[in-house]
């Protein structure tokens, strides 16, 4: 009994689909993100007191909701940024979710992806989003500018579209350096440098990329995590790019389904949770090998992957995990949605034993 547990502290059945939750920080509240069947789009607000979760604020919209992070706001604001059904990016004031204070026409259809840096506290620079679409289109926003994305990554003239499923803010560790990652149907994860303005490294895993994050966003890329289709995820080791074999990875076989996420835990970055597409959580460790860096034949380095066990799991129902998010401010504490239309709030304990 030393090791971690998995606790269903709290689960709420709702009436509509949900695809994501979000601590808002420096609170006990969360938001829940998702689709009415009517195609209408839901914002609500939770708080959890009591042994229980009370909804403290709802606002339907024209169009239902994908994705939202909390990544490029202010502490003292917390606007939270959307992805809809429609390609519209929007970011609210939850005090007054009325009517957005930002919001653009940013992809042709639906924004399967979004992601935020420079805001929290967290990581230096300017506040940007990165949304990722079915068009296959691929954009970075600054919230202080209107209509036009400040970095578009997008296939040419004739090339195929590909539909992005994932996007993540990486190695943003001073003012100018700043990666974003993004994962496709096909397999592809593509890693773009906003400094350089280029595609900094590509690999095909086989697989859809149906989520990725870098285990912190706010340091030099140090490991990468890439959950795709047919149970398999993998984990890079960001810190070494030898010039013809990439980044070392190890890959792992979960839940036996459709790997839908893995999310990192903020007080901890060698410690992570995968979402099943079988209504599982696994609970992960990284352990770095002895050597994370090896010469090859012509004294070039090269990374050396390290290994991954599993601490713990639990089954909850039987429709896939469709989003996870760990409290920033209370170790172990996390909510999740699944697309049997429930919200779950979960505690992880003797994580520091792990």
């Amino acid at each position: 009994m030393d090791k971690p547990q998995i606790i269903l502290h709290i689960q709420k059945s709702l009436n509509y689909t949900l695809f994501d939750a979000k601590w808002i920080p420096s609170s006990a509240k969360f938001v829940v993100l998702g689709n009415h069947a009517r195609g209408t789009g839901a914002i609500q607000i939770y708080e959890v007191s009591h042994g229980d979760v009370a909804l403290v604020k709802e606002v339907e919209k024209s169009k239902g909701f994908k994705c939202g992070t909390f990544g490029a706001s202010k502490l003292q604001e917390r606007y939270l940024a959307t992805g809809d059904f429609d390609g519209k990016m929007h970011i609210w004031n939850l005090e007054q979710p009325e009517l957005p204070i930002y919001s653009v026409k940013g992809h042709k259809e639906i924004i399967n992806a979004i992601d935020g840096v420079g805001g929290l506290g967290i990581g230096e620079g300017a506040p940007e989003i990165v949304t990722g679409s079915r068009d296959g289109a691929v954009k970075v926003w600054d919230p202080r500018q209107k209509n036009e994305p400040v970095a578009t990554m997008e296939p040419g003239e004739g090339q195929d579209k590909r539909d992005c499923w994932a996007v993540a803010f990486g190695h943003a560790y001073n003012q100018s350096d700043r990666c974003v990652c993004a994962g496709y149907d096909n397999g592809d994860i593509k890693l773009f440098d906003l400094r350089n303005m280029q595609l900094r490294w590509e690999k095909n895993v086989k697989n859809g990329v149906c989520g990725l994050e870098f285990d912190r966003k706010d340091i030099s890329m140090n490991k990468l995590a890439a959950a795709t289709l047919e149970s398999k995820f993998h984990v890079f080791d960001m810190r070494t790019q030898h010039p013809i074999k990439g980044f070392a990875s190890v890959t792992e076989k979960a839940h036996k389904s459709t790997v839908w996420g893995v999310k990192h835990l903020p007080q901890n970055r060698d410690i992570f949770m995968s979402l099943g597409g079988n209504g599982s959580l696994y609970l992960w460790k990284y352990s770095y090998p002895h050597q994370r860096v090896e010469k090859d034949s012509e004294g070039r380095e090269a990374g050396v992957p390290g290994t991954v066990n599993l601490l713990q799991n639990i089954t909850m129902t039987t429709q896939p995990i469709s989003s996870l998010d760990w409290s920033p401010d209370k170790e172990g504490l996390c909510v999740c949605t699944a697309f049997d239309q429930t919200l779950r709030v979960l505690v992880v304990t003797k994580l520091n034993r792990a």
